[in-house]
């Protein structure tokens, strides 16, 4: 894994646990989030490209990637939590102004929940095959989620056999299936019953109903996207995502009609894995053509 992910390891503490991010570069904040089930190394293609012209901060939830993976009893895993932790790391890294978010899967909930709290900090968008909504209303929710998050069945496939981060690495790419070296990568930080509990407690925590936690979050989030909608935006976006799909994707071009929309109709939901020699141009080609402007005081 060293090849594919040559970064210096740092650490915040959260009440005793050890939040791992990256930190690489200097220049304009380009804030990256992730999803379930992945973590930083998805995006570590795309911080080798923007380093050199941009400080890109790359966080591992807790539970997740090389952040501790602690019991329910000392951690929530909660949506509320995860913007909570986000908050206090850009906090911690002095990161208030002239963020780039960059956000995919859960990412899109936590960054965009962030940016509700401080509209103001928040520069330029880029969405991977996400959400900052509730489940449109065409979609329905898929059964393989529902199996995992709603029976008893699902603690048994995802913390026995770690079948949502194995699964999700499969059939993650349409175009090109990930390699065994590659997808094991993905997998690496799952190794064991309670090193998975997040990835179970993530799906788990998708709130379809009022009475969910984290409903009121993103009702809230979705209600104030148009603070956002003259952002510079970018949407990159894998068509065969089994949850992320076409349905998503005309809520943000919905929301944001004057982004510039990238769909790939051969991709799926790890897009910068399917499409990495087009996206992670793409990405940077938005950075350059949408400069930021410095602030006066």
């Amino acid at each position: 894994m060293k090849a594919f992910y040559p970064f210096k390891s740092h650490f915040l503490d959260r009440s005793g646990l050890k939040y791992h991010y990256l930190d690489e570069g200097k220049g304009d904040p380009v804030v990256m989030v992730h999803g379930n089930p992945s973590w930083s190394f998805y995006y570590r293609e795309l911080v080798r490209e923007l380093r050199g012209d941009y400080r890109t901060v790359v966080p591992d939830h807790i539970g997740c990637g090389l952040s501790d993976k602690p019991v329910d009893s000392y951690y929530s895993f909660t949506l509320k939590q995860r913007v909570d932790d986000l908050e206090a790391l850009l906090e911690h890294l002095d990161i208030r102004e002239n963020i780039t978010l960059v956000v995919h899967d859960w990412g899109g909930m936590i960054g965009m929940a962030y940016a509700s709290r401080h509209p103001e900090r928040i520069a330029r968008l880029v969405v991977l095959n996400t959400a900052a909504f509730h489940l449109p209303a065409a979609k329905k929710f898929p059964l393989a989620l529902r199996l995992c998050r709603d029976t008893q069945l699902g603690p048994f496939l995802i913390q026995g056999f770690n079948a949502f981060a194995r699964g999700a690495a499969w059939v993650g790419c349409k175009r090109k299936r990930m390699s065994a070296e590659l997808r094991n990568d993905y997998c690496a930080p799952y190794d064991n019953w309670h090193n998975r509990i997040a990835t179970l407690r993530f799906v788990q925590d998708i709130p379809l109903k009022p009475q969910d936690p984290g409903y009121d979050i993103i009702s809230e989030v979705e209600e104030g996207l148009h603070r956002f909608k003259d952002l510079p935006m970018t949407v990159c976006w894998g068509e065969k995502d089994f949850v992320f799909d076409r349905h998503f994707l005309d809520e943000w071009k919905r929301h944001f009609p004057a982004a510039e929309v990238h769909s790939f109709a051969d991709c799926g939901h790890y897009i910068l894995e399917d499409a990495a020699a087009e996206v992670i141009p793409i990405i940077r080609n938005f950075l350059a053509n949408n400069p930021i402007g410095k602030k006066t005081a």
